[in-house]
């Protein structure tokens, strides 16, 4: 794969006018009228990096691979000039059949990239459509009868309507693989490979993502032809816009100090990111008893629940969104002020994806994160990756609540040991959404039913052999065997060695 680099510079949020490498405004980039007057109507007069790098690329045809941190626009870095061709050559069209096919990861991605089409293109006479899971199927059929020339949806769905063959992908003329890295993590390379094998091999080729790793190169190197290469800001980067800081607390003590910090500080919107979904409910939960308005979302949720609470925080009327890593893609509010994490994610790149969600526009944000004793390595491989170290800053005023005699911490309380708790990231994408335990051992097996419950303590009684005592088996040397259950009772300790670092 050849691959030309345009330019490089540092991310510029929409609608500033400092720090872009290329001095133009959106009317210099050879967009259409109609085009043109609804990105003024959104407030913006001067493109970000990738959008004055990115969109002359694209109006010329050719493939693109492109590298930005969330919050750069890279959305409209290519719904603009997708747009824009489109208008270009007007066809007849027909039913179900796209012109141009947008995959994305998550649904709330899905929605906001063909929400940005329509914004984008309410002047253009072109259709989109979303198409995503865990919602009623039939309108989706139903639109899929009519027109669409621009079709956003994920991989499992989509291919959904392929098997049912409600959709036609024999017309593609330009796809696009957003957040490539995060479908990759997700496992979706099977389900792309299947989707590009039904479109024509003739056509334009988009590839966004926020790394350029070994695998999306390796994606890139089948898929794009010749590719124009565009790398916005350093590598797994965050944005200087983000004020970055952890507080040292024990997990059992989290949920008390988020509810403290939410008070003192007067946050009004607040994205809180837990490493489970269990998590996220608990701790939303637990933060509605403490009179804080917050929901969750997450994978489990309920579209139509995943879409209320998203516009309810998006308009202010709830003030703490908790969500899991997966959920979070797609939530894009300009002006988001505050990012906590609840825990540490066990992939140090998901950590830029997350404070990426504030600082946007050219607005400052804060990233506060809670960090047990276990999640030091965690913090560790989070800090190396992004080559500087953290703040740690201790907590005014806050007083643990006492707990009662006895008390049991609840499964979210307790110490998550996914990875390696004390060392460096060797495990990573291990044990993503786990609840706990070692990555990639099973969990303990539950006592059997109609066993009788549980078995009394202590030894048990000797029973008497009819036969007499059975002697002990000899080794190759003569000398016996050591007894098979004795060879594994050995003290537990050794599994435990003080010496950190290594993978225990």
């Amino acid at each position: 794969m050849s691959s030309p680099v345009v330019s490089q510079g540092g991310a510029m949020p929409a609608g500033t006018s400092t720090s872009s490498p290329v001095a133009v405004k959106f009317t210099d980039l050879g967009l259409s009228e109609p085009l043109l007057r609804a990105v003024a109507e959104t407030g913006y007069t001067i493109p970000t990096p990738i959008q004055a790098q990115g969109i002359p690329l694209v109006l010329k045809g050719g493939d693109l691979l492109a590298a930005a941190q969330t919050g750069t626009g890279k959305t409209a870095g290519f719904t603009l000039p997708i747009l824009h061709r489109l208008m270009e050559k007007p066809l007849t069209p027909k039913n179900g059949r796209p012109r141009c096919l947008i995959l994305v990861p998550t649904r709330e991605l899905a929605a906001q990239v063909e929400e940005s089409v329509r914004t984008y293109g309410k002047y253009v006479n072109l259709k989109s459509m979303v198409m995503f899971g865990g919602v009623n199927i039939n309108p989706q059929y139903a639109a899929l009868r009519g027109r669409v020339d621009i079709l956003v949806a994920t991989p499992g769905r989509l291919l959904d309507h392929v098997g049912q063959k409600t959709v036609d992908l024999s017309g593609v003329e330009i796809l696009v693989l957003d957040e490539a890295d995060r479908m990759l993590d997700m496992g979706f390379i099977r389900d792309i490979k299947k989707v590009i094998a039904l479109v024509p091999k003739q056509r334009q080729n988009l590839l966004f993502s926020a790394t350029f790793s070994d695998e999306i190169k390796l994606l890139a190197n089948g898929l794009l032809n010749n590719p124009g290469c565009i790398e916005v800001a350093r590598r797994n980067t965050p944005t200087e816009l983000v004020q970055q800081s952890v507080h040292l607390v024990p997990q059992i003590h989290k949920k008390d100090l988020l509810a403290h910090l939410i008070r003192q500080h007067n946050w009004q919107q607040v994205l809180v990111f837990t490493r489970t979904k269990h998590g996220a409910n608990k701790l939303a939960e637990k933060l509605l008893k403490d009179g804080i308005p917050a929901a969750a979302i997450h994978g489990n949720k309920s579209q139509a629940a995943r879409t209320r609470a998203l516009a309810q925080f998006k308009d202010s009327t709830l003030q703490v969104l908790v969500a899991t890593d997966i959920a979070a893609r797609g939530i894009d509010i300009d002006q988001l002020p505050q990012v906590v994490n609840f825990e540490l994610p066990n992939v140090p790149e998901d950590y830029v994806h997350r404070i990426g969600r504030t600082g946007r526009a050219g607005s400052e944000g804060a990233a506060v994160s809670l960090v047990d004793a276990e999640e030091m390595g965690y913090l560790k491989d989070i800090e190396r990756l992004i080559k500087r170290g953290i703040a740690r800053v201790e907590v005014e005023g806050f007083v643990p609540p006492e707990r009662p005699a006895g008390h049991l911490p609840e499964r979210d309380e307790r110490p998550q040991r996914q990875g390696r708790p004390g060392g460096g990231g060797q495990n990573r994408g291990q044990g993503r959404g786990q609840q706990s335990g070692r990555p990639g051992k099973p969990a303990a097996t539950p006592p059997r039913s109609g066993s009788g419950g549980p078995k009394p303590a202590g030894p048990k009684p000797a029973v008497a052999n009819p036969r007499g005592p059975r002697p002990a088996p000899a080794s190759a040397t003569g000398s016996p065997t050591p007894n098979r259950r004795e060879s594994h009772n050995r003290p537990t300790a050794a599994l435990f060695s003080p010496k950190g670092g290594k993978d225990r």
